[in-house]
């Protein structure tokens, strides 16, 4: 899969983990899409094309995050473990258009000549921790939290960054253009997991 696909779906299952740990399965069941109900213990799926019930029968579900399975989640019920892909969104996949050159210079100095010190330091906190919280930004760049509020709007707003809120939690990761900009190496993979109620 090439990189910036790659961070889409790692965006996805960032988000569903942390809805998971942070409030519980209820609340990950809920909000995975808008054609999914979650009335436990069953989970509706509304399409006019499926029709049945499948039974789980101790056997788990596990969901994947898909830029693929087009608007609508799909089930697949053959599996040993039956799946539900579910679409990451609905927005247009960017697709870089050329590799990085090392002739670039330093991702910093580029970040930095781009979008100034303070907010470069910023987007290269969120680059060095996964998926850090407005409060962690602030305590690692020594910038105060209204300050990196500010910039990740900004950064956000420049399609830089995506933001994820878990309770009263705001979660910053890179997107594969804020991924670009700091040259961050995004073949590797984080070693998380796809949830797996």
């Amino acid at each position: 899969m090439q990189p910036h696909l790659r961070d889409r779906t790692e965006a996805a299952r960032s988000s569903a983990a942390r809805i998971l740990l942070g409030e519980g399965l209820d609340a990950l069941l809920s909000r995975l899409h808008p054609t999914l109900r979650w009335t436990p213990p069953v989970l509706e799926l509304a399409r006019p094309d499926v029709d049945g019930d499948l039974r789980l029968r101790g056997r788990g579900l596990r969901l994947i995050p898909s830029l693929f399975c087009g608007r609508a989640p799909v089930v697949q019920p053959t599996a040993d473990v039956p799946l539900l892909m579910f679409p990451v969104c609905d927005d247009i996949i960017w697709t870089p258009e050329r590799e990085p050159d090392a002739r670039d210079g330093a991702p910093g100095r580029t970040a930095a000549a781009l979008l100034g010190p303070t907010r470069a330091m910023v987007l290269l906190g969120i680059a060095e921790e996964h998926g850090p919280t407005t409060t962690e930004l602030a305590r690692r760049t020594g910038v105060s939290q209204p300050t990196v509020s500010h910039h990740t709007t900004v950064l956000r707003d420049s399609g830089l960054i995506s933001t994820h809120r878990s309770g009263t939690r705001a979660y910053h990761l890179l997107t594969p253009l804020g991924a670009r900009l700091v040259g961050q190496d995004r073949g590797q993979t984080s070693g998380r997991r796809a949830v797996d109620p």
